[in-house]
């Protein structure tokens, strides 16, 4: 997959399949949209291309710091599974945004890429003030010819997929949930730094993140079950999210996660953790003791849980 970041680093080609949008979180829906869009352009031997924006829309139009589902890598790796051929991400500023739907398609789409077909979602608006729909772009075909296609909403258990919701399930601790409308459970990343020892005193020793982006969504406070990923390997583990009440009155928030069947050392390595499970929520206990005793608890519900998928607690993933 080829990945630009200027139109003039794109070679225009008139038979091109192209989606236009910010695919946060690359859910269900996204995968049917991206699906159709490369068997569209194999169909017609012609280049699949994803038009996206970074920073998200907004981040710049809401005046205040947005929370993704994905960083702007995540979203290429994911695309590229799929089998698209460009990924082109156009830089998102409140000038660009300013910008009529027309003269967007027109300068980017038509006579920039080139298009033959254009696949967007059912509730797809763009340009100004989100000026432009569906119907704006269909009319904007027959005059250039090209063909569109508006896809119909997905649907889970009789709940739209949508990267809205996906947050707002992250956000209440609903990991379980996201990992529905998302198809895979969400992840976070970064390198493990030092913490301050407690947890090995407790005799749950933990891996404290570093986040690689402070723009990801950190689930609800509490206490999960989640997979643990290195280079080396891919464990089951324990995730505390949350401020750590017992011990600390204005704790700063940090993710850290106690890897199950592991001894040794991670400082200053990359970890990634994939949520499967909310076990509780973050509770303020009277004494050290106490808290050991629900983490044995914890413990006990995690190997249960972990134990469903029958493979034990280690998986090996060859990582290099």
């Amino acid at each position: 997959m080829r990945i630009a970041y200027q139109l003039s680093d794109i070679e225009f080609d008139k038979n091109s399949v192209v989606t236009v949008g910010s695919f946060d979180g690359v859910h269900l829906a996204h995968a049917e949209l991206l699906s159709e869009v490369v068997q569209r352009a194999r169909g017609r031997k012609a280049r699949s291309v994803v038009v996206t924006f970074e920073p998200h829309p907004k981040e710049v139009l809401g005046g205040k710091a947005m929370t993704v589902l994905t960083t702007i890598e995540e979203k290429q790796r994911l695309c590229e599974q799929f089998g698209i051929d460009l990924f082109f991400a156009i830089r998102f500023t409140y000038e660009f945004s300013r910008q009529p739907f027309r003269e967007f398609y027109l300068r980017y789409v038509i006579e920039g890429i080139g298009v033959a077909e254009v696949v967007e979602g059912y509730d797809h608006h763009f340009g100004r003030d989100r000026e432009g729909g569906v119907e704006d772009l269909l009319h904007l075909g027959k005059e250039f010819g090209f063909s569109v296609v508006a896809m119909k909403p997905v649907y889970d258990d009789e709940e739209v997929v949508s990267s809205s919701k996906i947050r707002q399930h992250l956000i209440d601790g609903r990991v379980d949930r996201a990992h529905r409308l998302l198809g895979r459970p969400y992840s976070l990343d970064g390198t493990v730094v030092r913490g301050d020892g407690r947890g090995k005193l407790l005799g749950y020793p933990t891996a404290n993140l570093r986040m690689s982006s402070m723009k990801k969504i950190i689930p609800g406070n509490g206490i999960y079950v989640a997979r643990a990923a290195t280079r080396d390997f891919e464990k089951y583990g324990m995730v505390s999210v949350g401020v750590r009440p017992t011990f600390e009155t204005d704790g700063e928030r940090i993710v850290e996660v106690h890897i199950l069947d592991f001894d040794g050392d991670l400082y200053g390595r990359p970890l990634e953790i994939h949520f499967m499970k909310r076990l509780r929520d973050e509770l303020k206990f009277s004494s050290a003791e106490d808290l050991v005793r629900q983490m044995d608890l914890d413990k006990q519900e995690s190997l249960h849980f972990i134990g469903t998928f029958g493979d034990g607690v280690t998986q090996s993933n060859n990582r290099t």
